[in-house]
């Protein structure tokens, strides 16, 4: 069974940190691009950034940039998403996707292309 597996989430004071996890099994994530996604209350998923299996990075969310950082170590077979001076908006429940490449997914249509999704994990910046 091919899956994805997010933790690391919780509830964080704004300005804080939390590095996410997402463990990939039955396939080896070495072969595919990573992103990363979120979806708070009552708004659409928005891609944040996808790493692809070459190591280039895109970046999708502006107000992300500077403040989150995506790695992956495929000997774990893992990636992660590093989150630095967080804030109450970024309240949401973030996912992991696996696909061939990395799409705009700046643009809702580009995330179908997903082919593995994570169930998510709450993240809570408040105070």
């Amino acid at each position: 069974q091919l899956q994805l597996v997010e933790s690391g989430g919780g509830l964080v004071q704004p300005g804080g940190s939390l590095r996410l996890s997402c463990a990939a099994s039955g396939f080896s994530l070495a072969n595919f691009a990573i992103g990363w996604f979120r979806q708070a209350p009552g708004k659409e998923r928005e891609g944040i950034t996808c790493m692809s299996n070459f190591g280039d990075v895109s970046n999708y969310l502006d107000s992300g940039k500077g403040r989150f950082t995506l790695s992956r170590d495929n000997a774990k077979n893992t990636a992660y998403l590093q989150m630095n001076n967080l804030k109450p908006e970024d309240t949401a429940v973030y996912s992991c996707g696996a696909d061939l490449t990395c799409r705009d997914y700046s643009h809702q249509s580009f995330q179908h292309y997903i082919d593995i999704w994570g169930h998510g994990t709450l993240v809570t910046v408040s105070s």
